[in-house]
């Protein structure tokens, strides 16, 4: 069966998993609720494709075969609909990739003021008096402070992700881009909705915005030791959290959120 190919990228902590499980209440629409290994796949098959010895075996017809059967092998559950949604922050840094693939294919990227993505990082990653949440090395845990910095380093969950929505919201495929902010999707999610059904062309679905049934992967969340990482309320409403960053990290990430900058948008990103 050929079926229809979107995406989900952007900024951790932003609602990606509360945007995927509304997508999937879509009759029309299967949506991963958090990362699956497809674009790590494709990545490590290009290496293979690119470099050393077997550079030479492969046509271009066969490199767009073998990188899409991946993507349909993986996807290839006959009761899922024809629209596919895979979800995974590396697609930002692809989107040359993904034009070559899926020309017609649409990358929802959820974000949010870094101030706020840092500070739940924190929250959750506090949560456990031991510190041993993976997604910062033990020799970056010691202090707030080191873990911040650790985060927003090239190598850090925001700090790669952040990178990989600045080089897609300035590239030359940004066309394929639609933003989603975390504030408009919990304050007013049904407006988000019905816009995000004209981007992927699927007609109006009824939501359940009170009652949003999902199972979080505990184990993925274990694997990490950070339980928790992929939950999300019952209810689609704003979450009131307290600031618990000091004021030298709240200034250091004050205007990070670019893309609120209308004059930071030359090329008219569509943002949610």
């Amino acid at each position: 069966m050929s079926r229809n190919f979107h995406f989900i990228s952007g900024l951790p902590r932003s609602g990606s998993t509360l945007l995927s499980v509304l997508l999937g209440q879509h009759p029309d629409i299967y949506c991963d609720p958090y990362s699956t290994p497809v674009c790590s796949l494709m990545t490590k098959m290009l290496s293979v494709i690119s470099e050393g010895e077997y550079k030479t075996e492969f046509t271009d017809d066969k490199v767009v075969n073998l990188l899409k059967k991946t993507m349909d092998t993986y996807h290839d559950i006959s009761s899922r609909p024809n629209l596919i949604i895979d979800n995974n922050r590396a697609w930002c840094s692809k989107l040359q990739l993904l034009d070559y693939l899926y020309p017609d294919a649409k990358v929802i990227c959820c974000v949010r003021d870094p101030v706020w993505v840092i500070n739940s990082f924190e929250r959750i990653i506090g949560r456990d008096p031991t510190l041993s949440s993976y997604l910062v090395p033990i020799e970056h845990r010691a202090t707030l402070h080191l873990r911040v910095n650790y985060l927003l380093s090239p190598a850090g969950a925001f700090g790669f992700a952040y990178q990989a929505l600045q080089e897609a919201f300035f590239g030359q495929f940004s066309s394929k881009l639609v933003l989603v902010d975390y504030d408009s999707l919990v304050t007013r999610p049904l407006s988000v909705m019905r816009l995000l059904e004209k981007e992927l062309n699927v007609p109006s679905a009824t939501y359940d915005m009170d009652n949003v049934r999902y199972e979080p992967p505990t184990a993925y969340d274990g694997a990490l030791e950070t339980p928790g990482l992929h939950e999300i309320a019952p209810k689609v409403e704003p979450q009131r959290h307290p600031l618990i960053l000091p004021p030298d990290i709240v200034n250091r990430l004050a205007g990070c959120a670019f893309w609120k900058n209308s004059n930071m948008n030359p090329k008219s990103v569509r943002i949610i």
